[in-house]
């Protein structure tokens, strides 16, 4: 089966890399099924070059990193949605000995009904396998930059109001069996509440969330007894005066990690304003802080846990650290020259929180600790340049329609 599978998708991924009819085809078909049914193709192939590091498994790291996708999605019902979707990731010089972060064979990447997707007010949920990513992923989120891409089993039920929509969940991040089907992990499951308001504040967006996460030994833990942190917080964004605009989250934890009591903080703030000289120029300023363990051979955890976080960028470029025992400033700044050319400027510094608690990866994992914190409290600084480009390439007209559909690049 995922012999046929990774065939299909090689052959929709060709084909739409050759001058993207994949994508006119997908706008075709939701045309002429008035749509109902729509197809997803996505071929992804980037070199990864990382040296110069002196920690974690890969110290020099230089590796080409490919992604096929094949999707489709169907509504035979206006009240009934229903998405699969296969994913192949590979890492070709790594050979079968790949980390999970990187090599998964063909696998189902999503597949859930949904029901009343559409609908404006009332209730509505999803079940199955999905791509989950609340708030701006600082705590649930899809790492779409690693090459295999976090996906969870579960369910969210929701009830929508004109001003807000209100929502349980239940999820488990499906564990990444490279040669295997990716089964759901429940031994390390997230649930609660995560609800969304609109205009509480003025011309703004406020979303407060409870979340319980619960780790046993199956699940990942590797302490004595299991995990259980209780999760409160909110995020709220909207504008500000003379046309800034602010980003605030924070989150308080309590529970327990193994035998030892857990509190932690975790908080983001940021500032942004777009100047409106010739080309549009916009600057934001950040700062971000996630609390560490003053005694690590104490009873009380104070590591922040990021749970599922989608850290890509968040903490630079590199994306060699997450959102637990840190500091950090950044200032972002995007420079827009016409509609589809932007250049970045991005300049992080950050510190530790607590100088004898460890250093934490992207995924949250320690990968250097000085237990009598001699080795002092400044990570280090980053300095980023990049662009994104954007371009119209052709236009497909049906032929029974008469429609013309432009496929953007990018």
């Amino acid at each position: 089966m995922k012999f046929i599978a990774l065939n299909l998708a090689i052959a929709a991924a060709a084909l739409s890399h050759a001058g993207d009819p994949g994508v006119a085809l997908n706008k075709m078909l939701a045309a002429e099924t008035g749509k109902r049914f729509k197809l997803s193709f996505e071929f992804r192939n980037r070199m990864e070059t990382r040296t110069g590091n002196n920690f974690g498994r890969d110290v020099n790291l230089r590796n080409p990193l490919t992604r096929i996708r094949i999707g489709a999605e169907w509504r035979p019902a206006p009240w009934l949605k229903l998405s699969a979707m296969g994913q192949d990731s590979r890492a070709p010089f790594y050979g079968r000995a790949a980390p999970t972060s990187a090599r998964d064979t063909m696998d189902a990447q999503e597949s859930y009904l949904e029901f009343f997707p559409d609908a404006k007010r009332g209730f509505g949920a999803m079940i199955g396998r999905q791509m989950t990513s609340l708030g701006e992923g600082r705590l649930i989120g899809v790492l779409q930059w690693v090459n295999t891409a976090r996906t969870y089993d579960g369910a969210r039920i929701y009830y929508r109001l004109p001003r807000a929509r209100l929502e349980l969940l239940m999820i488990s991040v499906a564990k990444v069996r490279p040669d295997e089907y990716n089964r759901p992990g429940l031994g390390d499951r997230l649930w609660g509440m995560y609800d969304t308001f609109n205009n509480l504040i003025p011309k703004g967006t406020v979303e407060a969330y409870v979340l319980r996460r619960d780790q046993n030994r199956p699940g990942g833990f590797t302490g004595v007894g299991t995990i259980g942190i209780n999760t409160f917080g909110g995020r709220a964004v909207g504008p500000l005066p003379q046309k800034f605009k602010y980003n605030l989250e924070g989150t308080v934890q309590t529970g327990h990690v193994g035998s030892a009591t857990h509190r932690g903080l975790g908080w983001y703030s940021a500032v942004s304003r777009t100047i409106p000289i010739k080309y549009s120029l916009d600057l934001s300023i950040e700062y971000k802080y996630a609390s560490g363990t003053r005694d690590p051979a104490g009873s009380r955890s104070g590591t922040f846990d990021q749970l599922y976080a989608a850290n890509h960028d968040k903490f630079g470029h590199a994306d060699l650290f997450g959102w637990r025992n840190v500091h950090g400033l950044r200032s972002f700044d995007t420079l827009r020259i016409g509609k589809n050319l932007a250049l970045n400027f991005m300049y992080d510094n950050l510190w530790l929180a607590s100088p004898r608690d460890a250093l934490y990866n992207l995924q949250g994992r320690a990968i250097a600790q000085s237990i009598t914190g001699t080795a002092g409290r400044h990570v280090g600084q980053e300095a980023d340049v990049f662009a994104v480009r954007k371009w119209v390439t052709s236009r497909f007209i049906s032929r029974r329609t008469g429609h013309a559909y432009d496929v953007n690049r990018g």
